[in-house]
């Protein structure tokens, strides 16, 4: 048995709950991870609270956490390039909020000792919806990006790809994560009324395409109107609004598998190139997840949340 931190029911963040759970030894292409830290993402409480029922079914109960970083502790009988002892980051379905979790052999990287295990836990989801939002985009050197929450742990991945890119990056950001954006490379403004004037303001050449990753404050149609055309903008955060204005909604699920290597090499080159930056907005024991999930679903984040086990 490993402990783990799980929920029964959807609600509130009192559902969580610690528990007792059976981590089986891997199956065909999985690797059982003893687990050093645990990644939080908005998905977390969307999950926890039931909001994502209809489009992310789960079955109860359901431990939590998307993404992790830790040592292989045992290989399925047909995967080869792992071994007990190495350390790693990645990314699963669930299962992540406890000491030992099953991933899939595919969904794996390798953790370079110089990142520590909270940086290396942030890595997984923040890459691979990066580098998948820039490719459905399809954003090109030379043009402007409008990135709606640009400081959160995506938003601070997905710009530093994008620049790497040679794409010029506007982020919207509270005051208090300007400097943090201008430090990535980004040109910031400020959310709220009279947005659209602003990112005119930094952007006279105006702005090509547009990512929202936060989800509210009515950003899509704005977003249509600043790039000229709703095939110009992509959401990964409001599926509903994305409906509604005939917008593209991109959440993981067609082709995911296909885009976590070349964004684990994406950011690791990066890392070895000395340039990236994974900041940590808390660190926190597993035993305070509910915690962790009320700062995501506060928002204003300044990087990831991560969980240590």
């Amino acid at each position: 048995m490993t402990k783990a931190i799980a929920f029964s029911e959807y609600g509130d963040v009192d559902v969580l709950r610690p528990t007792d759970i059976e981590v089986p030894a891997p199956g065909p292409g999985q690797v059982r991870v003893a687990v050093r830290a645990v990644g939080v993402n908005p998905l977390d409480h969307k999950v926890r609270s039931g909001s994502m029922a209809e489009i992310f079914p789960i079955a109860f109960p359901h431990v939590g956490g998307y993404e992790l970083a830790g040592v292989v502790e045992a290989v399925g009988p047909d995967v080869t390039g792992w071994a007990p002892g190495d350390e790693v980051f990645g990314a699963l379905m669930g299962g992540a909020y406890a000491e030992q979790a099953l991933v899939d052999a595919e969904q794996l990287g390798r953790k370079p000792a110089s990142l520590s295990w909270e940086e290396a836990a942030a890595i997984p989801t923040a890459a691979e919806t990066s580098e998948r939002a820039l490719d459905v985009l399809g954003v090109r050197a030379g043009e402007t990006l409008l990135v709606h929450g640009a400081a959160g742990g995506v938003g601070t991945v997905l710009l530093q790809l994008a620049r790497a890119r040679g794409v010029t990056v506007v982020g919207t950001a509270s005051e208090a994560n300007h400097e943090h954006l201008r430090e990535l490379g980004a040109i910031p403004v400020a959310y709220g009324d009279g947005l659209a004037e602003r990112v005119r303001a930094a952007a006279p050449g105006g702005v090509d395409r547009a990512l929202d990753a936060v989800g509210k404050g009515g950003v899509l149609p704005l977003s249509v109107e600043l790039t000229g055309a709703a095939d110009r903008v992509l959401t990964i955060a409001d599926f509903v609004g994305a409906a509604e204005h005939g917008i593209r909604f991109s959440g993981g699920a067609e082709g995911v598998e296909s885009y976590h290597q070349r964004a684990y090499a994406a950011v690791l080159a990066l890392h070895e190139a000395g340039t990236l930056r994974l900041p940590l907005h808390r660190v926190l024991p597993l035993a305070e997840a509910a915690e962790a999930h009320r700062l995501s679903a506060q928002g204003h984040l300044r990087g990831k949340i991560v969980l240590t086990v």
